[in-house]
Parts: C-alpha cells; structure tokens; sequence
C-alpha cells in the first residue's frame, strides 16, 4: 500500500541507544498529537484482548549528524512543513513544561538538535530528507 503522506524521524547518529530510543519515541508523539488522523483502528487479539491504536503508516527513520539534521530543519520550514524536535538540553529536564522552556530559550540557529520529526507528501518528505541514510 502506497500512502499519499510520508512519515520521517531524523536522529543524530552520536547518541547512546538510550538516547535514540527516547528521541524517536517523543517525537513520534508529536507526530501522533498533530496529525490524529495518521492513527489507525486499535487492536484486538484472538483472545479479545484490547490494545492501543497505532500510527497507521510506516515511519521512516534516518541518521545524521548534526549539521544535516540542521539542514533537514532548513529545508522543512522552507517547504512549510512543521516538525517536531528534540534539542540535547532536553535530556536534562525532567517534565514537559521544562522541555518546552529549554527548547523556547535557544535561537533557532543555535539549537542543538538531537532528532526532528515530520509528516508531510510524500515527495516533499523525499526533498528534505534527501541525501540522508536510513539509521542504523
């Protein structure tokens, strides 16, 4: 199946797996908060068991160190497309209100990204990512 949107997390490849880990996971969270419609029906097992809904669509995740990631920023503000980000000061807050504080008092040219998320066409995705590997 051919989605008409694609979904893409850029990580900096230099974090511990700890770190990668929690990134892609708080940033696909605000992929899920922008977009509800992205998420598909809840699951159910044979048993009748009741589980969460899911992001609906695949998401594709590329690592990069960190003047791409600023590039990949660049190109999706140029593009109007809004993402999600994560900036290392973040590790070190311990709630949402202070991740937004850390995050509101750097310039954005002086963030310093760790991961940014977005969903947006697919071919415009294509352009911002472009160059990119996917993470491994």
């Amino acid at each position: 199946m051919q989605f008409d949107t694609k979904i893409a997390v850029v990580i900096r490849t230099d974090l511990q797996a700890w770190q990668k880990l929690n990134v892609a996971s708080f940033l696909t969270s605000g992929i899920a908060a922008a977009f509800p419609e992205c998420i598909g029906d809840a699951y159910e097992d044979a048993s009748g068991t009741n589980y969460h809904a899911l992001i609906g669509q695949p998401i594709l995740i590329y690592g990069a160190d960190g003047p791409a990631l600023s590039r990949a920023l660049d190109r999706a503000l140029a593009r109007n497309v809004k993402p999600a980000v994560y900036t290392e000061d973040m590790f070190s807050t311990t709630h949402d209100a202070a991740n937004r504080e850390a995050v509101r008092a750097v310039a954005r040219n002086d963030l310093n990204l760790v991961g940014i998320a977005m969903r947006a066409e697919r071919k415009v995705i294509d352009k911002i990512v472009d160059g990119l590997k996917f993470h491994s």
